[in-house]
């Protein structure tokens, strides 16, 4: 029985261990035989050993039925693939530097017509239309092959003209759909120059389809002198060369045409403006004596006609004339003593007719300095006077204003004075009035006791009497009836009854 559990215990502890280390055997096959990974910068591409033979002629597999070379590649990562239906092979992607663009070429695909180069579709051998920018490109390499080509930069000034280098012939009796330039200039879908040009910046062109000429719209300068001077025979025969400079500069819209009927730059100042300034120089110099190009002004008018007759004559191509100037005029040795002694005469003439104009000049300076002065001192006189009229007239205003005020003070007062007198005046007949009043009812009181009294003489005996009454404490009378001082009594009336009558003898107090 101990062998019997035994047994299957070490089985199983045997089928256990058999199955971990194939699993193990496994996973290390897969790692180290099925793992794929591509690093930073790396493309893996397939390559399947089983499936469909690629037809005749083809060397990529554009999908997974066939075998060979597959298309479609595997970027940075980790993958695992069989290894016995795959192979694989670790590739550097394409890396394009700033400043440049890739050109693709598909090595795979149908073959093109013969004179051909463009790929027509992506099923097609060829260049391939688009191009690839600045940066990394997972490019199969078995699948294409990249060019790299230099960014085309037009700088301000220039512009870029534009030939197309596939497309319709231009004599295969297709027509020009433009109706100017002899044909020169063709369509979009022709071999030939494009009208349109491109502007200053940074383009991409696929070389194997256009070319780009850079052509300098700028102004230019061209010198004829030395071997390039201009020679002619003058009316009395003599030899005289020119020594100038010509500016110009060409339209955006002429460049085309130029570049392609003339050529470069070069081209347009040997072939369209030296011949123009030769022919000109001699077909007009031969009409003139040498004597009118050194001086006068048949000089200057030779000029302007030249310079006028370059414009009209290369407008035509497109080229403006900016301007032209005769730098020199070499005369032939017979004449040049002449010559040169009357431009002596003349610069001596110059002189001094300088020197009496710096004199004249001189003068009239001071004599402006002098009418300055003169001015200036008028005005200083001037502005003293109207000083002077200002501060009387200021000084007059105030007092004038300081007379009004007096003025108005007196009148002021004045006027309170009179206002008080007549108050006086009123407070016055006021009192008169009631002292008047006063008199006047006295007056009447006084008339009213007279006649009550009966008389005058009564009423002034009684008043007597009340004066001095008071003080009477005895009167002597008479047997008469008259008082002690002779006085007559009152009728009617009896003195105060405090008073007592005693005898004449005496009164006393």
């Amino acid at each position: 029985m101990a062998v019997k559990k035994f047994m299957p215990q070490n089985a199983v502890g045997i089928i256990a261990g058999s199955a971990v280390g194939l699993a193990v055997v496994i996973l290390l096959f897969i790692w180290c035989f099925c793992r794929i990974e591509p690093g930073n910068g790396e493309i893996a591409v397939l390559i399947k050993k089983t499936g469909k033979t690629l037809p005749e002629n083809q060397i990529v597999a554009t999908s997974p039925e066939y075998k060979g070379i597959q298309l479609d590649v595997l970027g940075e990562g980790r993958y695992f693939r069989n290894p016995y239906v795959w192979e694989w092979q670790i590739k550097k992607v394409t890396d394009i530097p700033a400043g440049k663009f890739g050109v693709l070429v598909r090595k795979f695909g149908k073959n093109l017509p013969e004179g051909e180069i463009l790929a027509v579709d992506e099923n097609s051998k060829g260049i391939v239309r688009e191009v690839l920018g600045t940066g990394r490109h997972r490019i199969n390499p078995y699948a294409y092959e990249v060019k790299l080509c230099d960014d085309i930069v037009i700088m301000p000034g220039n512009v870029g003209v534009v030939a197309n280098l596939c497309g319709k012939d231009i004599f295969s009796g297709t027509p020009n759909d433009l109706k100017n330039h002899q044909g020169f200039i063709v369509s979009a879908d022709r071999k030939g120059v494009q009208q349109k040009v491109l502007k200053e910046g940074t383009h991409r062109i696929n070389p194997y389809i256009q070319s780009v000429a850079i052509v300098n719209i700028q102004s230019q300068r061209y010198e004829f002198s030395g071997k390039d001077a201009i020679g002619f025979i003058t009316l009395d025969g003599f030899h005289i060369t020119l020594e100038g400079t010509v500016e110009f500069n060409i339209s955006a819209e002429s460049a085309p045409l130029l570049t392609q009927e003339v050529g470069n730059m070069e081209d347009i100042m040997k072939k369209l403006i030296l011949p123009s300034v030769s022919g000109f120089a001699r077909i007009e110099g031969s009409k003139k004596s040498a004597t009118e190009f050194i001086v006068g002004e048949s000089r200057q008018l030779f000029q302007n006609q030249l310079e006028e007759f370059l414009r009209r004559n290369c407008l035509n191509w497109g080229v403006s004339i900016n301007s032209v100037l005769i730098r020199d005029i070499n005369p032939p040795q017979e004449i040049a003593e002449i010559i040169r002694n009357r431009e002596i005469a003349a610069q001596e003439a110059k002189k001094f007719s300088q020197q009496i104009q710096q004199a004249k000049s001189a003068t009239e300076l001071e004599r402006q300095k002098m009418l300055a002065l003169q001015s200036r001192s008028k005005v200083e006189a001037t502005t003293r006077k109207i000083t002077s009229e200002i501060a009387a007239k200021q000084s007059q205003l105030e007092k004038v204003i300081a007379a009004k005020t007096e003025l108005a003070a007196a009148n002021l007062q004045f006027k309170t004075a009179q206002a008080e007198a007549q108050a006086d005046l009123a407070m016055a007949e006021a009192e008169r009035a009631v002292i008047a009043a006063g008199n006047k009812s006295e007056v009447e009181i006084l008339k009213r006791n007279i006649a009550a009294y009966g008389g005058g003489e009564a009423y002034l005996r009684s008043k007597l009497y009340e004066k001095i009454a008071p003080n009477i404490e005895s009167i002597m009378t008479n047997a008469v009836g008259g008082n002690a001082f002779g006085l007559p009594l009152l009728k009617n009336h009896s003195v105060n009854n405090n008073v007592k009558t005693t005898p004449a003898a005496a009164v006393q107090k």
